[in-house]
């Protein structure tokens, strides 16, 4: 075979290759290195969305990092969250799964129990808890002051909004519920029968047979979770509304992060900044900073993906 052979050969094999992956090659390109490589050129720039962009340098980043005193909150919170809410949804949805899958009489009943809060919208489940923990007249503190219980401040407290809003994502854990659930029937059962058999008690087949196979899903439960939980959002911006006291329309001057800063969260600064302030290039700058770490969470958790499976070595 010729030289001008092969080469057309393989030409017209990579072609029939860009063919088939055209479909995905067409959707990265606009839905994720064209809004990423806009995102890191509006960061250099002073842009409002009416004028023409004009090019400032490092004036957005050194705007954010230093000036912008909401930064810093914002990204303390985000990070506290990522921390907590994703470890205490995972470790409890795995709880809820793996109860379920014990129970023989009324395990459906107890499933979409659980299951069902994750379908509420999310403004309404907030509406919901932001009143049952209201301080004053909320019920969850008439029930806690009953039995002589402190009465935390919740949602007007600081240093309880964030344990609140991580109570109500714990409500809405049924979608992990399912995928934990999924994952824990498919586990054989002569690995539990042998273990048994070796002596094992539940703590060990948990911890040697049941959490290395289920380890993947464990990992994909985290990784999404800190995705999502880096694009929260809608939950602390209507909690610090309501709690406030700031119910109406949009007409409404607010400013994030009710109380005292304790619910701002990086995507609010990103929304204040660029469709309420017009500044563009700062909004980008917080954009590329919940990017980068959402990379680093990921790449992290990826490296220590077998961390779980070598758990029983």
């Amino acid at each position: 075979m010729s030289t001008h052979t092969l080469r057309s050969k393989r030409t017209r094999g990579a072609l029939r290759t860009a063919a088939f992956m055209s479909p995905w090659l067409i959707g990265f390109g606009v839905f994720f290195a064209y809004p990423l490589i806009s995102t890191v050129y509006f960061s250099f720039m002073k842009y409002d969305g009416f004028r023409p962009p004009v090019f400032n340098g490092l004036d957005n980043w050194s705007y954010v990092f230093t000036d912008y005193r909401l930064f810093w909150p914002a990204l303390s919170n985000t990070l506290w969250l990522v921390l907590v809410m994703v470890t205490c949804r995972v470790v409890f949805g795995l709880g809820v799964g793996l109860l379920i899958t014990k129970i023989r009489t009324g395990a459906g009943v107890f499933r979409t129990l659980f299951y069902l809060p994750y379908l509420a919208p999310p403004v309404a489940a907030t509406l919901a808890f932001v009143f049952l923990l209201n301080p004053g007249t909320g019920p969850a503190n008439s029930v806690l002051e009953a039995v002589g219980a402190p009465a935390p401040g919740w949602f007007t407290d600081p240093s309880w909004s964030k344990p609140a809003l991580t109570a109500l994502a714990l409500w809405g854990v049924g979608d992990l519920m399912v995928i934990f659930m999924a994952a824990l029937l498919d586990v054989p059962k002569e690995q539990y029968e042998a273990a048994e058999l070796d002596g094992a008690g539940p703590w060990q087949r948990f911890r040697y047979v049941t959490l290395p196979s289920i380890s993947p899903i464990v990992m994909f439960a985290v990784v999404t979770g800190v995705i999502q939980t880096m694009q929260y959002y809608t939950q602390p911006l209507v909690a610090g509304k309501v709690a406030s006291g700031i119910i109406g329309g949009s007409g409404q001057q607010f400013e994030p992060g009710y109380p005292d800063k304790s619910t701002l969260t990086l995507p609010q600064l990103v929304y204040n900044l660029g469709f309420q302030r017009f500044d563009y290039g700062s909004a980008c700058v917080i954009a590329l900073v919940l990017f980068a770490l959402a990379m680093a969470f990921t790449a992290l958790l990826m490296r220590r993906r077998g961390g779980l499976v070598q758990a029983g070595d």
